[in-house]
C-alpha cells in the first residue's frame, strides 16, 4: 500500500493543511542540502540543540519539495503555494513513528547490532558473507543515530529477505526508541568500551542502555569474554528469555575458540562448535578484525551454514572503507575515493558529498559493476541513472560487463564504458579529465586503487590528513555555546590554518557558517573562483587590491583613515552609489594595539561614514589580547566594555543593523555575556582548545604522518646527519623518515629535542633535521621500513608537538608546506 500524505498524517497523528491527500511519498528528508527526488520527498523539519530544520523549509521548497512535517508555522510558509504541511508536536518523534510503522509491514529476519566498536564492520561483513543467499537491506555507512536508524529502516522493500541495522547511542533513553524502530529478531553485541561515554554515569549505565535493543530478540550473539556484558545479561535475566549464542577464547561456550595463529597477512582461527572442530582464516592480523570476524562466524553457524562454505567466504573479507577520502588530482581535478563501497545507498551519499565541492564546474563518476545488490540489472542501473542525473553528473565512466550492458539507461551526460580497469587505464586519455570533481566507486575486484594512483597529483609519502567530520563537530560544539541568533564567522585565513583552502570553505558553507574571513584579497578570490558564495571578509586589505575586492564581492576590514580615504577615492572614481553600496567592516583598537581605530577617533569616523551612503558598514569589531588567559581577565573585561561603548556609536547613528563582534574561540566559551551579534571561530574550529576542559570537548582535525623510508644500524662512534651533531655512544638503530624542514618540521626539534611516534612508542629525533628528511632513534622499538610515523594527530596532539619546539599550535599548523599532500576524510 503506497504512502500518501493522507496515510502518513494518520500514522504520525498529525494535522494536515493545504494538501493533496493522494500525493505519494517515496523519500524522507531532513537536510535541504541533500535533495535528489523532490517531487516524491517528505521533509521533516527537525529541531536540534544547535539547529532548527524549520529554518530550511523555504530552501527545500525552492528546490522543488512540496511536502513537509513541521512543529510550528513560520510566517514565510504562508507564501509557499502548493505546499502541504503536516503539523506534529515533535518532528523527530514523527519521523521515528512513521519508520517504526513501516518496519511492522515486513516479516523478515532483522539483525540488530550495537556495541562500542565494530558495528559497521560486522554489518558490512555480514552483508558480504550472506548476500549470495539473501536480498539484504542494511544501514548506509554508519547510519546508527536517532535520525540514521529510521532512515535506514525506511529503505525496507518487499523484495528484501534479510535486514541488518546498527544502532548507536550517546545518552540515556535513546536505545528504547531505536528498538521500537528496528525490532530485531537476532541481536549482536560487539563489545563495550569508552566511546560516547560522556553522558553516562559509568560503563554499567551505558551497557544497560545498549541492552535495551535486545529486549525482544529471539537470539543474542556476543562474546562471554567481555565479562561485564555477560554479567549484565544474566543479571537482567535476558539469558532466560532468549537464546544466547556466546563465543569465548577462555572458557566453554557455543563457539569455543581454541587458537588464533597469525602469519604476515592472515589469521587462522580454530574453534569447536557442537562438538566438532572447525576453522576459518581471515586476511587480517589485528585483534579487532579477529573479534569482528568471530561474531560473523557465529551468526552464520546459527543460521545453519556449513563451515566449509563459511571458511571459503571468510577468505574473501576485505577492509571496510568507513569514510570518503578527497585529495588533489591531476589536471586541476579533485579525487573523491569511495571505492569498496559499491551500492546505491553509499552512491547517493557520495554524490551528495561531491555536489558540495563547488570548486569544479564538471562532475565525473567512475563506476564499476555494482555486485551483490540482489536487484535485477535493469532495475538496478535504472536507479543508478536516476541518482547520477539528480546528482548533476556530467560524465560517467562505467567499468564492467553489467554496467556496459545498460548503456541505454544513461542520458544527459557523456558516457564511456570499459570491460575492465586495465582496459580503462590503457585506452582512456587521462588528459581528458580537466578541472573536474571525480568520484571513484568500485567493487573491490575491480582494483580501483590503480585508477586512484593514476589520477592523484602528489605521491609524497608525508601526508596531512584532515578529518572533516571533526571540523563539523567542533563547529557544532561552539554553536551550542551561543544563542541561535548569534552568527558565526569562520577564519579560513592562512590556508585555513594549513588545512586547505576551498576544501574547508566548502564544508563550512555547507554547514551554514555565516561569514568567512581571509587574510588577503588573493585568498578571497581563490574561494570565489572555487564557487564559495558566503560573505568573505578580508582582514588585511591592501590598497592595490581594491579592484579585486569590488570584482569578487569581498568585504575589507577598515582600520584607519588612510585606507578608508583611499577606498573612498577608489569608489568615487568607479561611481559606486548608495543603490549598490560597498560593504566594509570597521576595526576598533580596544587594547590589542595592533590594527584599528582608537576611541578618540570614533566620532570623526562616524561623521565621515554618515556622508558616504555608498559605504555599507556590515560590522564593527575588535580583537581581544588575552581571552585565553585568566590572569588577564580584568584587562579583557576592560576591552569588552570599551568595545561596547565605542561600537554603540555605530548602532545609534545608522538606520540599518550593524553587527558587532569581539570574541575569538577561547572568548566564546569564557565570556558568554559578550557574544554580541557574531563570534569569530578560528583555532578552536581546527580542534585546539585553550585549556584541558575545552580540549576534551574538541576533536583533532589534522594528522601529519609519514613512513619509515629506511632502517640502519649505527655502530658506536659513528655520527648521524649534517655537522655530525649526533655521535653514537653505543650500537643504535635509526629510521630515516621523509619529512624535513621544507615540509614544516621545525629544525629546532633536532638532536633529541623532538620525538615522533612509531608503533605506539616515541622515537627521539637524532642529529640535525635535513631539508627533506630526518632521522630518529628506534633502538628498542619494533619497527620496519614502510611503517607509519605519526608527527602529530590524535595520538600525539599538535599542542604537545608544538611544546617540543617551544612554539604554539598556530605556527605548527600554518607552517606545513604546500608540497605536503592534503587528504580530506568525510564519514
Amino acid at each position: 500500500m503506497p504512502y500518501t500524505i493522507g496515510r502518513i498524517t494518520g500514522i504520525i497523528k498529525g494535522t494536515l493543511q493545504h494538501s493533496k491527500h493522494n500525493c505519494q511519498i517515496r523519500y524522507l528528508l531532513h537536510d535541504s542540502r541533500a535533495i535528489t527526488f523532490p517531487e516524491t520527498s517528505l521533509f521533516f523539519a527537525i529541531r536540534a540543540p544547535h539547529n532548527d530544520g524549520h529554518r530550511y523549509v523555504t530552501d527545500a521548497y525552492r528546490k522543488g519539495v512540496r511536502n513537509f512535517v513541521v512543529s510550528g508555522m513560520e510566517k514565510e510558509f504562508a507564501g509557499m503555494k502548493g505546499a502541504s504541511f503536516i503539523f506534529v508536536k515533535d518532528t523527530l518523534t514523527a519521523l521515528q513513528t512513521l519508520c517504526a510503522f513501516h518496519r511492522t509491514q515486513f516479516n523478515i529476519p532483522v539483525i540488530g547490532i550495537t556495541g562500542s566498536n565494530g558495528k559497521t564492520i560486522i554489518k558490512e561483513w555480514l552483508f558480504h558473507l550472506l548476500s549470495d543467499d539473501y536480498r539484504i537491506v542494511r544501514s548506509p555507512k554508519s547510519y546508527n543515530s536517532q535520525i540514521g536508524v529510521p532512515l535506514s529502516v525506511w529503505q525496507m522493500a518487499n523484495e528484501d529477505t534479510l535486514a541488518i541495522f546498527e544502532a548507536g547511542i550517546s545518552k540515556p533513553g535513546e536505545m528504547k526508541r531505536l528498538q521500537k524502530i528496528i525490532l530485531p529478531r537476532i541481536g549482536i553485541f560487539s563489545n563495550i568500551g569508552n566511546a560516547h561515554s560522556e553522558n553516562f554515569i559509568n560503563t554499567i549505565e551505558k551497557l544497560k542502555e545498549k541492552l535495551e535493543l535486545f529486549v525482544n530478540v529471539k537470539t543474542l550473539v556476543y562474546s562471554s569474554d567481555h565479562l561485564i556484558i555477560d554479567r549484565e545479561i544474566r543479571k537482567a535475566g535476558l539469558h532466560k528469555k532468549m537464546k544466547c549464542m556466546c563465543w569465548s577464547k577462555k572458557h566453554r561456550a557455543d563457539l569455543q575458540i581454541i587458537s588464533l595463529k597469525r602469519d604476515n597477512n592472515s589469521t587462522h582461527i580454530d574453534g569447536r562448535y557442537q562438538n566438532k572442530h572447525i576453522s576459518i582464516s581471515i586476511p587480517f592480523i589485528d585483534d579487532a578484525s579477529a573479534e569482528n570476524a568471530i561474531h560473523c562466524w557465529l551468526v552464520l553457524l546459527f543460521l545453519g551454514y556449513d563451515n566449509d562454505i563459511i571458511r571459503e567466504r571468510m577468505k574473501t573479507l576485505s577492509p571496510v572503507a568507513m569514510r570518503l577520502e578527497m585529495k588533489e588530482g591531476i589536471n586541476r581535478c579533485s579525487i573523491i575515493n569511495d571505492f569498496y563501497n559499491s551500492d546505491t545507498g553509499s552512491l547517493a551519499v557520495a554524490l551528495d558529498f561531491m555536489n558540495r565541492q563547488k570548486q569544479h564546474k564538471t562532475r565525473t563518476v567512475i563506476l564499476s559493476d555494482i555486485l551483490q545488490s540482489g536487484k535485477k540489472s535493469d532495475a538496478l542501473y535504472g536507479e543508478v541513472a536516476h541518482l547520477l542525473e539528480a546528482g548533476n553528473v556530467n560524465q560517467l565512466i562505467g567499468i564492467g560487463n553489467n554496467i556496459r550492458g545498460q548503456v541505454n539507461k544513461f542520458h544527459g551526460m557523456r558516457t564511456s564504458f570499459f570491460t575492465t580497469t586495465e582496459e580503462f587505464l590503457q585506452q582512456y586519455p587521462l588528459s581528458g579529465l580537466q578541472n573536474s570533481a571525480i568520484l571513484l566507486k568500485g567493487a573491490r575486484v575491480f582494483e580501483f586503487e590503480r585508477i586512484n594512483r593514476a589520477l592523484e597529483k602528489k605521491s609524497h609519502e608525508t601526508v596531512l590528513e584532515i578529518n572533516l567530520n571533526a571540523l563539523i563537530q567542533n563547529l557544532n560544539f561552539f554553536r551550542t555555546k551561543i544563542k541561535p541568533s548569534v552568527k558565526v564567522m569562520a577564519m579560513v585565513k592562512a590556508f585555513s590554518y594549513g588545512s586547505g583552502s576551498y576544501e574547508i570553505a566548502n564544508i563550512l558553507q555547507h554547514h551554514n557558517a555565516d561569514y568567512l574571513a581571509v587574510a588577503c584579497a588573493d585568498e578571497g578570490v581563490e574561494l570565489r573562483n572555487a564557487g564559495i558564495t558566503l560573505p568573505i571578509v578580508v582582514m588585511n586589505p591592501e590598497t592595490g587590491t581594491f579592484d579585486l575586492m569590488l570584482q569578487h564581492s569581498l568585504e575589507p576590514e577598515i582600520y584607519n583613515f588612510r585606507i578608508l580615504k583611499l577606498l573612498d577615492a577608489f569608489l568615487t572614481a568607479r561611481a559606486i552609489t548608495s543603490s549598490t553600496p560597498f560593504s566594509i567592516h570597521i576595526k576598533i583598537d580596544t587594547g590589542m594595539h595592533r590594527l584599528g581605530f582608537l576611541k578618540n577617533e570614533i566620532n570623526e569616523l562616524v561623521k565621515f561614514l554618515k556622508t558616504r551612503p555608498y559605504l555599507n558598514i556590515k560590522s564593527v569589531f575588535s580583537h581581544l589580547a588575552a581571552s585565553d588567559e585568566s590572569a588577564h581577565d580584568k584587562f579583557t573585561r576592560e576591552q569588552i566594555n570599551l568595545f561596547n561603548e565605542t561600537s554603540g556609536s555605530f548602532c545609534r547613528n545608522f538606520s540599518y543593523p550593524v553587527l558587532r563582534h569581539i570574541l575569538n574561540s577561547a572568548g566564546i566559551v569564557r565570556f558568554p555575556d559578550a557574544h554580541f551579534d557574531m563570534v569569530r571561530l578560528g583555532i578552536g574550529l581546527y580542534g585546539i582548545g585553550n585549556d584541558e576542559i575545552m580540549q576534551k570537548k574538541l576533536q583533532q582535525v589534522s594528522r601529519l604522518k609519514s613512513v619509515i623510508a629506511q632502517v640502519k644500524t649505527i655502530p658506536p662512534g659513528e655520527s648521524v646527519g649534517y655537522g655530525r651533531m649526533a655521535i653514537s655512544d653505543k650500537e643504535r638503530k635509526i629510521a630515516i623518515v621523509p619529512v624535513g624542514y621544507a615540509d614544516g618540521l621545525d629544525r629546532k626539534l633536532g638532536n633529541g629535542i623532538g620525538k615522533l611516534l612509531i608503533n605506539g612508542k616515541f622515537a627521539p629525533v637524532t642529529g640535525n633535521i635535513c631539508m627533506d628528511l630526518c632521522m630518529v632513534d628506534i633502538t628498542g622499538i619494533t619497527a620496519s621500513e614502510g611503517d607509519e610515523v605519526i608527527i602529530f594527530g590524535e595520538e600525539f596532539s599538535v599542542a604537545e608537538f608544538a611544546r617540543q619546539a617551544d612554539t604554539i599550535p598556530y605556527e605548527v599548523m600554518t607552517g606545513i608546506s604546500g608540497r605536503v599532500k592534503r587528504v580530506y576524510f568525510y564519514e
